[in-house]
This record gives structure tokens, sequence and C-alpha cells, in this order.
């Protein structure tokens, strides 16, 4: 009996994701809620485990494929023995060069696999007229042998992934490919397509001050230790300027609202999206309800957020809503920056560097670590008085930290 390997419901907005790696090839054993492959959505990455014990039958969608709910991805003959698979679920590394193995096979003229007299599929055909790939020369995975569109797509991906031919060369760049040409993922193609959406659709402005982050640094100094050891994370910066932002919002409401239409949406809660770079590109995790965490909750979820946007294991909804964010590039050595607005969002705050300037200090000239604050905002909501003095009021709390103990 076959049992089929359907894409699952991956979250209310998700409808089609691109099939990232196989971890299992034909004729492998499997066992049940064993992972089979990687999904990747525009948003994080999923395992489809293994419905049911057995063998991988057919497989019937390649890495590089478009895939949406509920499609079959392959099939599973129940209760038969298979061989073991070379690559093991739980190493991604090694699961790379075998998932590319097979569009480049397909590809391959000097030895081209025995094909069957079965014509290929007809979206198969529609793609070899457009790409000029002939369906002859692609390895079909479909019954009896036939070109999909899955086989044609994983084809296009690994030609597209070759080296571009670049004339001979002399010295230490001979041997060096001038140019290579790599699909974009769906992740990074979603980030380019929400930030140039969010840059046509808003009237973005972005505008500066500067904080003296001496009292957060003392205060980080004298207590890091014990902070560590009683709550077993470390004592950042983000609790401060998360807690921070939060008062100001709460004075300046535009900045935690949002347009719909003709309408103007003010939240009276705030969850607040931290930004969090990753080798796959910038996701935004949110901490929900920021106004009832304390100091500790929001470094502990800083340091989960982080750690799980790095192993791909953050869920859908924690990348979903937020009615604020917040980006540090300041732990890349930025100084000064402009960052884009998160929409449907109207706000979002830039953290750069801790650079020693000096500053006159009364009378004095002291050197004292000073960061560059950025609040990009969308100015068809946010007047510039209410950009300035929001960034004022983080100034002033993150300068006398007290502030936020006493709610003043």
């Amino acid at each position: 009996m076959s049992t089929d390997i359907k894409v699952p419901a991956m979250g209310e907005s998700v409808t089609e994701a691109t099939v990232a790696r196989w971890f299992k090839k034909e004729g492998d054993t499997v066992k049940r809620d064993e992972p089979l492959l990687e999904l990747e959505t525009d948003k994080v990455t999923v395992e489809v485990p293994s419905p049911t014990d057995g063998a991988i039958e057919s497989i019937s969608v390649q890495q590089g494929a478009t895939v949406t709910v509920g499609a079959i991805l392959g099939a599973i003959a129940e209760g038969k023995s298979g061989k073991t698979s070379s690559v093991p679920a739980s190493n991604p590394q090694a699961a790379k060069p075998v998932a590319a193995e097979a569009p480049k096979a397909a590809l391959a003229p000097q030895a081209p696999e025995k094909k069957s007299d079965a014509p290929a599929m007809p979206s198969a055909q529609r793609i070899a007229a457009e790409s000029g790939v002939a369906t002859a020369s692609v390895a079909g995975t479909g019954k009896d042998g036939r070109v999909t569109k899955g086989d044609m797509l994983g084809a296009l991906a690994a030609r597209a992934a070759q080296p571009t031919a670049a004339p001979a060369a002399s010295g230490p760049r001979a041997n060096q490919a001038r140019e290579e040409r790599v699909p974009m993922t769906r992740l990074r193609k979603t980030i380019a397509l929400r930030l140039k959406e969010s840059q046509n659709t808003a009237a973005q402005l972005t505008t500066f001050n500067e904080v003296d982050m001496t009292s957060v640094m003392g205060l980080r100094a004298s207590y890091k230790d014990i902070f560590e050891k009683k709550h077993g994370v470390k004592l950042g910066f983000m609790g401060f300027f998360a807690k921070a932002v939060v008062a100001a919002l709460k004075d300046l409401p535009a900045i935690n609202a949002e347009i719909e239409g003709d309408n103007i949406i003010y939240k009276n809660y705030y969850d607040i999206g931290v930004a969090v770079s990753t080798e796959r590109g910038l996701v935004v995790p949110v901490l929900r309800d920021v106004d009832n965490l304390s100091l500790v909750d929001v470094e502990k979820a800083i340091v989960d957020f982080g750690t799980r946007a790095r192993d791909n294991k953050l869920k859908l909804e924690e990348l979903q809503g937020g009615t604020f964010s917040i980006t540090n590039g300041g732990v890349f050595g930025s100084l000064m920056s402009t960052p884009i607005l998160n929409a449907p969002q109207s706000g979002i705050l830039g953290m750069h560097k801790i650079q020693p300037r000096p500053m006159a200090i009364g009378d004095k000239i002291e050197i004292r670590p000073m960061m560059y604050l950025a609040l990009s905002y969308d100015h068809r909501l946010v007047d510039g008085r209410e950009a300035v003095t929001f960034l004022v009021k983080v100034k002033e709390a993150l300068e006398d930290p007290q502030r936020l103990l006493l709610d003043i």
C-alpha cells in the first residue's frame, strides 16, 4: 500500500513553498515522523515528516520546485524495507550536495539516462519551449518515465547554479570563475519584494539623534555577573531599548499605529519586532506585549529568537504581526543608517555602534560612549514633531534608566 507525501498546511498566510532539499532518496527506508525533506516558505523553513513506516517509493517533486499546500511530493510504500540513506536528515551540511545531484545528473549530456517513449508532460514541454532546454536531455521521474514540470525546474535550477564560462585568464585568477549565477531563495525574493513595496507605499522619512550610553553601560558593568548567575542569561542592550521604545510609544500612539485604507488603526498593545540576521536573510520575530515583560523576559526571548532563527526553527506565528520594529546594525559596525519600514508598521528604530566621542559636558570636554539613533517613520501618519519627540524620549530613558523604573 502506498501513502502520499503531501505539502502540509504551514500557516494561514502561507499557500506555497519551494522544495529546498530532500533528506532521502528513492528506495530509502524511513520511519514515521522522520524528516523527509525541507520546504522553504517566504518566512521559515519547514521539515516534512514521514506519515508512516516504509520505504520511499517515488519522489515526484525535485529540489527547486514550487509547490502548494496539499500537493503530492512523493509516495511511501508502507511496511516495505529499503536501503539506509547515506544522507541522514540530522546532518544538513551533508544533505546539501546530495540534494543538488539529481538536477545536475539530469543535465549531463555525456551519459543521459535511458528515457521512456512516453511524451513529456505538457507543462514540461512549455518550460522546454521557453527555456531552450530539451526534455530529451532531462531524466523523467513521472509515471512511465515522463518528464514532469518538477524535472524541468530542477534541471533549470542546476543549469543556473553552474558558473558562467569565463575567458581565459592568467595569474592567480586563471582558475577562478569570473561570475556565478545562483537562484534567489524564496526568503530573499520575499525580502526584496516587501522592502520595495514598503518604499513604494509609505512616505518614508528618517530622523536622527544620539544617546550617551554611559548610564546603561555602567549598569551592565555593575550587575552583569549577578544578573547572569541569577537568570541564566547575559544582560544585553536590547532589553533597555525595548522598554524605552514602549515607554515612548505610549506617549506617541501614532508611531504604534498603521494605515488601512482610509482608516488609522491605533494599537493599544506593544508587539515589538526584533530584526535577526541569519545566513538565509533577515527575519523579524516578534516580542508580544513587551509592556508586560520584565527586562529578564526580554533578554531571554532575544537569545531564544537568535538561536532558533539561525537554526531555522522559528514558528510562522512568531514572525507575524508586530506594531513597531527595532534593528541593530551596530553589531556589524554600522555607525549610521536609515532603516526601511517593516510594512504596515509606521516606525522602526535603528541602533548603531557605540563609539567613544568627545562631548561637551557642562564646561568640560569628556570622552563618552555615544550611539546614533535613527527613526524611520511613515510621514503619512507621523509628523516630524512626533518623530523627533519619540527619539528624545528614548534618549532620555536610556541616559537615565531610573525613568523606566519610575514610569516617567
